[in-house]
Formats: C-alpha cells, sequence, structure tokens
C-alpha cells in the first residue's frame, strides 16, 4: 500500500489516500434532522382541536454510498431544507388526532426517497406533562 498525499479540487485540504485500513471503511452513512420544533394541528381532546402544539421531530437516514456524497459539492449532497420543508408541508396541510399517525406519514414520505437503506423517526410532545420531559412515538426500520 502507498501512503499519498492527493490533492482533490473539490476540497480545500489534501485528502490522505491509501491510510485507512479496509476494515475502518465505512459500513453506514446516516443524516439527520434533529430536535425540529414545529406547530402542528394535534391531539383529540376537544380543548387540542385547532390549537397548535409543539411537537419535537427526530429523522435519521441511513443512506447508501451512492446516495452519500463523497466530494464537496451540493449537486451530490442530500438537501437537508427539501427534507424540513416537506416535513412542515406535510404537517400544515392537515389536523392529527395521533402523534402515531404523524410518525408514520413522516416516515413514509422519507422511505420513499431514493437511496435510504434504513430510517427512525420519532415525535415527542414536550408540553403535555408537567413531571416529564415529553411523551411520543417512534418508528424504525430496524
Amino acid at each position: 500500500m502507498t501512503d499519498t498525499i492527493l490533492s482533490d479540487p473539490l476540497l480545500a485540504n489534501p485528502v490522505l489516500a491509501g491510510l485507512v485500513p479496509a476494515a475502518l471503511a465505512p459500513q453506514s452513512r446516516k443524516i439527520m434532522l434533529q430536535d425540529f420544533d414545529l406547530p402542528v394541528d394535534i391531539g383529540f381532546h376537544d380543548f387540542e382541536i385547532g390549537t397548535p402544539q409543539r411537537l419535537r421531530v427526530n429523522i435519521e437516514v441511513w443512506l447508501t454510498a451512492a446516495a452519500f456524497p463523497e466530494c464537496d459539492t451540493v449537486e451530490r449532497a442530500w438537501d437537508y431544507d427539501t427534507l424540513r420543508s416537506s416535513v412542515l408541508a406535510l404537517v400544515e396541510r392537515r389536523r392529527f388526532n395521533l402523534q402515531e399517525t404523524v410518525a408514520h406519514e413522516i416516515y413514509s414520505l422519507v422511505a420513499a426517497r431514493q437511496g435510504v437503506t434504513a430510517l427512525r423517526v420519532s415525535t415527542r410532545k414536550p408540553d403535555i406533562y408537567p413531571d416529564c420531559a415529553a411523551v411520543g412515538v417512534e418508528m424504525a426500520s430496524f
């Protein structure tokens, strides 16, 4: 194995090539949207209907190697803004009775995208009980 330093024109710094052992090659690649707080018309109690509540959403998306860019170009990257905007649009266009439904809809939205190999979506209502940090649900493909 030759230890060389390559200059990648897409990166600001030189890249070390040939130094990473095969055993340390990435086995998974993940992007995430973490602790995304958004107002959602959610709940089945009379006092909840029509009064948006804060819902905290976490999305973790594992991607194929091909879907995870190895160069520093925007065109190859997953667009976090699109992910965030898609979730906002989803919750703005309807009301929900259950967090399970919100989680399932977000899960389906992301799972349908190309390059996804695994997925975890969780939702939490942080403002329900004074003695609990939050109440919520989670869905995962594993």
